[in-house]
Order: C-alpha cells, then sequence, then structure tokens
C-alpha cells in the first residue's frame, strides 16, 4: 500500500512522527509512506488553498516534502507533483496537536486535508489527539494514538461501507485525552456541539500602542450532547465520525419548499 501523510501542524511537528509510524505499519513491509505536508504550522485553516498565488515545495529526503502552504494544498501537491505518476491508496492527516471534535472539526486544518483527498477521491482519515490533565505532561502525549492508530485505520479501512453520493466518505478520528492503556474502545459517533463555547478574540497593545487581537479557543471539556464525539473522547473514548464536505441542510429542504417558484 502508498501512504500520502500530511498534517497542518508542520513538518516539525511530532505528531507527524507518531503518524509515520502509524502509516509505515498500515503500509507494511512491501508499501511506502509518502511526507507531503506544511512546512509552517497552518493550524485553523480550515479547507483553505493557495489559490492566488504559488507555493515553494522543497525535496527534505527520500518520499519527504514541505510545501508553503495549506495542509489541502500538500495534498493537492502530492497528489499531482510529488506521487503524479503512481497516486497513493489511502491519504491520512494529523496526528493533530489537540482535537478536533465538536466545532474544532470545522476549523481544521487536519480535517481540510482529509476532506480534499477525498474530493480527489481517495480514502482518507484525520488524526487527532485530545489533550487534557491525564496526558499532556507525559513524556508522549500522543501516547493514545501512537497505540491505538493503526488499528483505528486498519477497522475503518475494513468496514468499507458502500459509497452511492456525489462527495465520497473521509473520517475524523479523535484520540481520547489519557494514556494508551487507559483507552476504553472506540465508539461510532455524530459530530457534537459544545455548549456556550467557542473561539473568541482577546486584545494586547504592542509597546507602540497598536492594538493587536489573539483568537481565543473555548473550554474542551464543555458539555457536549452524550454520545457525540467529544463526549465519547472525555469518557475515554477514541471517536470515529463518518463525513462527507455536502453541506446542504437535507433535514429542511422539504420545509423550504414555498421558496420555489
Amino acid at each position: 500500500m502508498r501512504i500520502l501523510i500530511t498534517n497542518d501542524d508542520g513538518i516539525a511537528a511530532p505528531g507527524l512522527k507518531i503518524m509515520h509510524a502509524i502509516a509505515t505499519e498500515i503500509a507494511g513491509p512491501t508499501g511506502e509512506v509518502w511526507t507531503v505536508a506544511p512546512a509552517f504550522e497552518q493550524s485553523g485553516v480550515g479547507h483553505c488553498i493557495s489559490y492566488t498565488h504559488p507555493m515553494m515545495i522543497s525535496e527534505l529526503g527520500p518520499r519527504r516534502y514541505a510545501a508553503e502552504g495549506a495542509p489541502a494544498d500538500c495534498v493537492l501537491a502530492g497528489l499531482h507533483e510529488v506521487m503524479v505518476d503512481n497516486k497513493p491508496d489511502l491519504v491520512l492527516s494529523g496526528v493533530n496537536r489537540g482535537n478536533n471534535s465538536a466545532e474544532n472539526t470545522l476549523y481544521s486544518g487536519t480535517i481540510g486535508a482529509a476532506m480534499e483527498a477525498a474530493l480527489q477521491g481517495l480514502p482518507a482519515i484525520a488524526l487527532s489527539q485530545y489533550f487534557g490533565p491525564a496526558n499532556n505532561t507525559m513524556d508522549n502525549p500522543f501516547e493514545a494514538a501512537a497505540q491505538h492508530g493503526a488499528d483505528v485505520v486498519r477497522r475503518i479501512l475494513a468496514a468499507n461501507p458502500t459509497e452511492s453520493a456525489d462527495y465520497s466518505l473521509f473520517y475524523n478520528v479523535n484520540f481520547p485525552p489519557v494514556p494508551g492503556a487507559d483507552v476504553k474502545g472506540i465508539k461510532l459517533a455524530p459530530q457534537g456541539r459544545r455548549e456556550n463555547t467557542g473561539f473568541s478574540t482577546e486584545p494586547h497593545f504592542a509597546p507602540s500602542g497598536r492594538k493587536f487581537l489573539w483568537i481565543k479557543g473555548g473550554d474542551q471539556r464543555a458539555k457536549c450532547a452524550a454520545g457525540s464525539d467529544a463526549a465519547v473522547n472525555l469518557d475515554g473514548y477514541i471517536s470515529v465520525t463518518p463525513m462527507r464536505a455536502d453541506l446542504t441542510a437535507h433535514d429542511v429542504m422539504g420545509d423550504l419548499g414555498s421558496i420555489n417558484t
């Protein structure tokens, strides 16, 4: 199996090393793992692409490239430049430093890379490691992902659900904020929404008196609907959420029928 890996934390991120190990185990002794990752951190860029300006790409070593672009750019570079003559069988994105559960999903460059791979017709899985008091001071805070990542990917690939929609499936996997030995299992879970929380801004002033705004995240342990991704993560489970790029609110299409003329 040929696997392309990327992330949004950048080519030097520790989570990318974890992802390379996971991908190497999945690919097997006769497989290949190729890396095309952002040259610099690109957290929070979502499904952004560098549509209005070119990006530089550099070969750092065998099957290892850095691109001055977003994660979705890296997928495009991997498919249409680096691996153009022999496309990958699978795209893996992550392992992200921090969760991409609930509303975080909508901002995530890790998710954006998996979404782009799905739009290009390839199987794709995004993997993220939730951080919390039980794991963020560990020598390896990615331990849960490192120990269970390959198994989760294998299970998803083996499930192989029937595809009939125009927009292909991709998967959002989040590992709970616990040591690897404390992971309780895997749960299929819908995307949730943390109550009364979200991103905001915090002002700071430079010595010159100019105002700057930092984007500030919300409480990552805020209550979320029972059974949803963030809720099962905080309960010690790995969440697996199947997704599509289709943003249509299908549930209200019938209710809006009066709009038609």
